[in-house]
């Protein structure tokens, strides 16, 4: 009877559980910077709980359901502005900007439908489940770092504004350790009614964010005062348009305007200027090349023994000899009226569709070209490493998203044995435009001062650069908004030493994840009819 009942019924699209999981993703996301709405952690729980719903012999593909859907809602918000890049060539490319935004969330989701399928196939009814859940959510995370290219973008753990006190804990744990702390205490809110193991667990949730707190503004208390002695740094953002790159008539008036902010007088002289990623619209030969206006004017702002770092592109050859073109970071200094090259580095981790199209002999002929207008697209450099400045500190350079990624520095100081003394990131957040993509983009790479007890100086064309400390926090009153042109001088803040993420990398990590699994995953695998 009940079977006829319901033959040729259609199951509905979105069942209020269903729209229940899209909330939860939505309260997730708008818990990041920008908006910073903390209780929108509760999304993470709620999704939790959502899941622990299911049940049945198909459990697993439901809950995998609920899984994509409070993803594909927190990606949507969280990378809204990707449609910015689109809106640059919009005759070309505008048109994509709706599909790129939804294509990139769909994909990104599946990571959390599969966390959310395969806790559902493994969990039991203990109110230690949650830590199951947190574990895998947290591996899918980390998955979303690393699988082909990797995109790390807004990590659950760094929905703690960047040197808050919660953030703090990154010392130890990383980004990654933080989002496996971060979903377990959403999820423990939901079993702390569980009985007496559930309240213990709901006890120590509590716990958990006050140790949060009190670790956290303990170790922000022991902050080391500023060295008098330490390099005086400079910033220059000029306020460039993405779209004004483009046009030859403005490329002029693009290399003064950054030739005269970097002579702009000082109280001090600044020991190192810094130029964004891109800064000049052409290949760092021509402008640099000897005899050239460009040549003359960026030597006649610098004064002499002045370093310059800047971003731009460069040619090359590959190991086969093929003419390539690296997206890079280039240390000149002048020497009587002459710039020197002192260093270079190409950047290592490119942007899928924007500095390189993968598929391309596919793509292309839909009219799909990468954002950067440079021939074919650059060509991935080595690992990260530090790079030495001639008696000034050693930098780690870190180019536009690779500050996304946490243990980049510490790989570096691993092959070369130097550790750096601070991060120089040099983004082209113009791209980005003037919605959360600059904002959430300052906060993610803050975390990766935290992670490695180092200073970051950050440094775009439209905002926000900034000098930031140690423990991931703006210096005071070293902040350009969105949309500023100016320089921001000042020294660079003490390097720490090495915290415990430094040394120990994810390894921390693993081993919440195994304890995670040995203790809820057993008892779960002998209840799989339950």
């Amino acid at each position: 009877m009940s079977g006829s009942m319901f033959q040729g019924r259609k199951p509905a699209l979105l069942t209020g559980t269903r729209i229940l999981a899209l909330l939860a993703g939505l309260a997730a996301a708008v818990a990041q910077p920008p908006w910073g709405f903390l209780p929108g952690l509760i999304g993470y729980g709620l999704l939790f709980r959502l899941i622990d719903r299911r049940g049945g012999a198909a459990r697993w593909r439901s809950a995998f359901a609920l899984g994509w859907l409070a993803g594909f809602a927190y990606f949507v918000v969280s990378l809204a502005w990707l449609a910015q890049p689109f809106q640059v060539d919009a005759e070309a490319q505008g048109w994509m900007a709706p599909f790129a935004v939804g294509l990139v969330a769909m994909l990104l989701a599946v990571f959390w439908g599969a966390a959310a399928g395969v806790y559902r196939a493994l969990a039991g009814r203990q109110p230690q489940r949650i830590f199951l859940f947190a574990a895998t959510l947290a591996l899918a995370e980390w998955l979303r770092g690393h699988v082909l290219t990797g995109f790390p973008w807004d990590l659950p753990g760094e929905t703690w504004r960047a040197g808050s006190a919660p953030s703090q804990i990154a010392a130890l744990v990383g980004a990654y350790g933080l989002t496996w702390i971060t979903l377990a205490i959403s999820a423990a809110v939901f079993v702390a009614f569980e009985g007496g193991r559930g309240r213990l667990i709901g006890i120590g949730a509590v716990a958990a964010v006050v140790g949060l707190y009190v670790f956290g503004l303990a170790r922000l208390a022991g902050a080391p005062a500023a060295d008098p002695h330490a390099p005086w740094i400079r910033i220059v953002q000029a306020d460039v348009r993405q779209e004004n790159k483009y046009d030859t008539r403005l490329f002029t008036s693009i290399v003064t305007r950054y030739v005269s902010l970097t002579a702009r007088p000082a109280a001090r002289l600044p020991d190192i200027v810094i130029w964004p990623e891109g800064a000049i619209p052409a290949a760092m030969e021509d402008y640099l090349a000897p005899g050239t206006w460009t040549h003359d004017a960026i030597a006649g702002a610098l004064a002499p023994s002045q370093t310059l770092i800047l971003g731009g592109y460069r040619f090359g050859s590959s190991a086969k000899g093929a003419p390539v073109t690296f997206n890079s970071l280039a240390v000149v200094r002048k020497v009587d009226d002459e710039l020197q090259a002192a260093g270079f580095y190409d950047k290592f981790r490119l942007v899928p569709f924007g500095e390189f199209m993968p598929f391309d002999s596919f793509v292309s002929r839909w009219g799909i070209k990468q954002f950067v207008h440079v021939g074919d697209g650059f060509t991935p450099g080595p690992r990260p490493r530090p790079l030495a400045l001639n008696g000034l500190p050693t930098v780690q350079p870190l180019i536009c998203y690779e500050s996304l990624f946490p243990g980049f520095t510490r790989e570096g100081a691993e092959m070369t044995g130097v550790r750096p003394s601070w991060i120089v990131n040099i983004s082209n957040d113009a791209w980005f435009g003037t919605g959360s993509g600059p904002r959430q983009h300052l906060n993610i790479a803050s975390y990766r001062a935290i992670e490695e007890g180092l200073p970051m100086v950050r440094a775009t064309p439209t905002g926000i650069s900034a000098i930031i400390d140690a423990y991931g926090r703006v210096a005071p009153g070293k902040r350009l908004g969105l949309g500023a042109y100016g320089v921001i001088d000042g020294p660079l803040p003490p390097a720490l030493r090495p915290t415990l993420y430094d040394r120990l990398g994810d390894v921390p990590l693993f081993l919440m994840l195994i304890i995670s699994l040995a203790g809820a995953a057993p008892p779960g695998l002998t209840r799989r009819g339950a």
